[in-house]
């Protein structure tokens, strides 16, 4: 029986972060025997992957032999932001229900895309659930150490700086890894309308007053949501001055918020013109703000609580079995 062409010349397009497209070269003998393709896709950090390149083997995937390219889409749960290698054999199924099959193409690799905004709508939508009704407040406040105070004075002409965001939260999010831009908080406590008094992240506060980072000149935008194997939920929002470098960022990536009416965080104006802000109750808000923030604009004061390390975000890996913060796409 004459042998069955080898896929040649993969090509992998139109990435998503749960999908993908494939298509390749054949040479033209025996193309009408091909009833079937299969399609070996494994994660690259797997040093097994493509281990088991021999017919005896069953492959991960069976399709039918329709016209390329073809999407492949939801069989492994693929996840957002990860390298997977794939490689394709054609195959024809025999009268007995067995295939014969070609040999494995060569290897190749790819990666997964981030969310898009679709799925970080789908995302937007979980968070409001369970936002909770508004409080008011008064202040961003930003925890850290001495030194890290004393570096923004002394080599950085006073200004805290933005850095990279870390890993933390979903591990589709647009924003981890590439956006720049300073953590602060909004929480208040509910009996006393004032910041906590225990941080994870340092004994040092910094406070401004909000109007200082939030105002009609700012644009605000739906980050991530997530939880970390605990009962609290974490939303983080990006401000953004209009017209800004992060700004420019997240009208590109992320949903936009109207300031004066969301479930998270507002601004509006009250009846002598000032602003009033208010913050969503029952999740934790972390605030990202994409531009340099001189320490004159607020004040550094020592906490008088606790520094609870446990509560800390960095690096946090988002519960992939809550059913509150996930959606049904890549984990």
């Amino acid at each position: 029986m004459e042998e069955l062409p080898v896929p040649q010349n993969i090509k992998i397009s139109n990435i998503t972060c749960d999908s993908f497209k494939i298509c390749w070269d054949m040479e033209a003998q025996s193309k009408e025997r091909i009833t079937h393709y299969f399609i070996d896709l494994n994660k690259k950090e797997n040093k097994n992957s493509n281990k088991f390149k021999h017919k005896d083997v069953p492959t991960k995937l069976v399709a039918k032999a329709v016209p390329l390219p073809m999407t492949v889409r939801g069989h492994w749960f693929l996840s957002p932001r990860t390298e997977y290698t794939v490689a394709v054999q054609t195959a024809s199924k025999q009268t007995d229900g067995d295939y014969a099959v070609s040999e494995w193409s060569e290897i190749i690799e790819f990666c997964t895309a981030d969310y898009s905004t679709v799925h970080l709508n789908q995302l937007l939508e979980k968070a409001e659930v369970i936002s909770g009704r508004m409080l008011r407040f008064s202040v961003f406040y930003r925890n850290q150490h001495k030194e890290y105070f004393d570096h923004a004075r002394e080599a950085q002409e006073n200004r805290m700086l933005p850095s990279v965001k870390d890993n933390s939260g979903s591990h589709g999010s647009p924003i981890s890894g590439k956006l720049e831009g300073i953590f602060f908080s909004c929480n208040t406590e509910f009996n006393t309308g004032k910041p906590p008094q225990d941080s994870p992240y340092g004994r040092l506060r910094f406070e401004v007053r909000a109007d200082a980072l939030f105002n009609p000149d700012t644009n605000l935008y739906f980050g991530d949501f997530y939880c970390m194997y605990t009962a609290y939920h974490y939303v983080i929002l990006v401000l953004a001055p209009k017209g800004s470098r992060g700004d420019d960022f997240c009208k590109q990536r992320l949903p936009a918020l109207d300031i004066g009416n969301n479930r998270f965080l507002t601004c509006n104006q009250d009846d002598e013109g000032g602003l009033v802000f208010h913050h969503a109750q029952d999740v934790i808000l972390e605030v990202i703000y994409t531009e340099p923030v001189d320490l004159a604009l607020g004040t550094v004061a020592e906490i008088s609580g606790h520094q609870l390390m446990s509560l800390s975000t960095v690096n946090a890996k988002k519960d992939p079995s809550c059913k509150t913060c996930n959606i049904s796409v890549g984990r």
